[in-house]
Order: structure tokens, then C-alpha cells, then sequence
């Protein structure tokens, strides 16, 4: 499995990919909004994208779809219930559902409610595995839930699905946001070693260079990972001083959700 991770360079600060198999060149391209640059990118590896998959409904990851399909005639794929949201779907998948390209790549769908209520995150079936994430989990953060979607889902997804991920999978998300979001666990938890570690790596970085983290870097640096840390919730609770002494971790989760939307 080949992994192109596009940079848009947008205020939005999108990334696209592209997944090859390097035995046939074929491609899956994912939520390709710089539709221009995921198909030079293609075109400059001697690669054809014949599927395309959104992540979820909202413009920035669908607003490609009709230039590529144009130029390729690749397939849509979305979440099973995305049809009426997302125009042209060919094929809607639910969790456990394989995407193949080519002869060598394998991906399993993850249905991955919160950010959208109809987001996918891709698992690759690999030895070290790849989560292409959308707007669900970011590099040291966790995604908003402001147009259509459910905190209380988000953390469920956290904890019932991205937290049981092998430690080693790489993650690829939707956005660049690591260096904000980093900022924003240390202002959670000061003496994260790991946050304070990274982020003058990524202060004012290129994202098109930038890190790719693993599970085992965000359990250590992600707030959203870190709910029972005593420190991030004395810290929390300077904010909500009604917070119960030992909160369960989906109302510490809801609370640095509700402090990020801010932030």
C-alpha cells in the first residue's frame, strides 16, 4: 500500500490522500477536495483513481468529488446512510465493510459517528496499520461537533473504537491542526511531557512534511485520550467547579470538547 498525503494549502488546512497499490497503480482517493492536485498527483505517479470515498457529508471533503469523478470516472463510496446528503454516491458501506484497490490494498470501514453522524474512518489491513481518520481524530485532538453531529457519540467512538486501535497505527486525518491542538493539551496539562516534547517541532511547520503520529504518541499527547488523568481534571475542574470529584470519562471528554469549541 502506497499512502500520498496531499497538503491543499486551503484556510480550511485540508488534507487529501491517495491510497495505490503498487502492483496495478490503481488508487483510492479520499475526501479529494484540491481536486487539481489529487489528480496531477496521480497522473505524475502513473496512477488512475477508480474509487473515491468520503469520510463524511460536509463541502470540504465532497467539494472534489464531481471534478474527479469528470476526469476518472472513479466510483463514490459513503457511509450507507450519506446518500441523501452526498450527491452521486455509487456505493454506501457500514462498519466492517472492505474496500479493496487493486490486488494489494485492503481497507475495512469503521462507522465512526460524532463529528457527523455519517462519518467512515479507514482501517488498513496492513502490518502496521493506517487509520485515515476525516474530522474524527486529529493529530492531538478530536474533531467538533457543531453541524450535525453528538458529543456524547464522538467520546463513545473514542473510547468503544479508536482507543482499542493497535498502538502502532499510524494516523492520517482530515486536517492539519496538530500544533493548536497541542497548544491546547498543554493549557489542559502543563507538565505533558510529550506535547511539550513535540511542539516546537511543529511550530509554524510545513504541513506538507509534517509528523505522522501513532495511537501510542496520541494516548500520550491527545487530551481526548487522557480523561482519567489526574491533572487534566483538577485543571478542568477550575472551569466547571461542579465537576464531581472523580468524573466518569465521557463528562471529562464532553467538557474539553465544550472548552476546545472556544479555545
Amino acid at each position: 500500500m502506497i499512502v500520498e498525503r496531499i497538503w491543499t494549502g486551503n484556510s480550511y488546512r485540508n488534507f487529501n490522500y491517495l491510497i495505490a497499490c503498487p502492483e496495478t497503480g490503481e488508487a483510492l482517493a479520499i475526501d479529494p477536495l484540491d481536486h487539481e492536485k489529487c489528480l496531477s498527483t496521480a497522473k505524475a505517479r502513473g496512477w488512475h483513481i477508480t474509487q473515491l470515498l468520503n469520510t463524511h457529508e460536509h463541502l470540504d471533503h465532497t467539494g472534489g468529488n464531481a471534478a474527479v469523478v469528470a476526469a476518472t470516472g472513479a466510483k463514490v463510496i459513503a457511509h450507507h446512510n450519506a446518500a441523501g446528503r452526498i450527491s452521486g454516491v455509487d456505493r454506501g458501506v457500514k462498519a466492517g465493510d472492505l474496500i479493496k484497490v487493486g490486488k494489494t490494498v485492503e481497507l475495512e470501514c469503521l462507522d465512526t459517528p460524532g463529528h457527523t453522524m455519517c462519518h467512515i474512518c479507514l482501517l488498513s489491513r496492513t502490518d502496521q496499520p493506517a487509520l485515515f481518520s476525516g474530522d474524527t481524530l486529529f493529530n492531538g485532538g478530536a474533531g467538533n461537533t457543531h453541524n450535525g453531529g453528538d458529543t456524547g457519540m464522538l467520546y463513545a467512538t473514542f473510547a468503544d473504537q479508536l482507543a482499542l486501535l493497535p498502538d502502532n497505527t499510524q494516523i492520517y486525518p482530515g486536517h492539519d491542526y496538530i500544533e493548536t491542538n497541542l497548544k491546547f493539551t498543554l493549557s489542559r496539562e502543563p507538565a505533558n511531557a510529550a506535547a511539550q516534547a513535540l511542539l516546537p517541532t511543529v511550530a509554524g511547520h510545513d504541513p506538507a512534511t509534517s509528523v505522522v503520529t501513532t495511537l501510542k504518541d496520541e494516548k500520550q499527547h491527545n487530551t481526548f485520550f487522557r480523561l482519567t488523568n489526574a491533572g487534566v481534571i483538577a485543571k478542568l475542574r477550575e472551569s466547571f467547579p461542579d465537576l464531581p470529584e472523580k468524573p466518569d470519562a465521557k463528562t471529562v471528554f464532553i467538557k474539553l470538547r465544550e472548552l476546545r469549541n472556544t479555545w
